[in-house]
């Protein structure tokens, strides 16, 4: 199993939450956020980072089914 982050360019503000949080999988580029991986194995870090993006810029699905990981709805 794997899984897909795509991160909403137009939403994100750049908090830096997600590569403080998981800074193995988030970094921040030119002031936005931007997954190191577009696929990863699962983790609890990417879900931690996922949740904590205060405006939901993140999301994480299943690689192979597209069904979301986080965050939660």
């Amino acid at each position: 199993m794997s899984w897909s982050i795509e991160i909403d360019a137009d939403t994100c503000i750049g908090s830096g939450m997600c590569a403080g949080v998981a800074p193995d999988h988030f970094e921040l580029v030119d002031g936005y956020s931007c997954a190191k991986k577009a696929t990863v194995e699962p983790t609890d870090e990417v879900v931690d980072a996922a949740e904590s993006c205060p405006v939901e810029a993140i999301l994480v699905k299943d690689a192979e089914t597209g069904a979301a990981i986080a965050p939660e709805k």
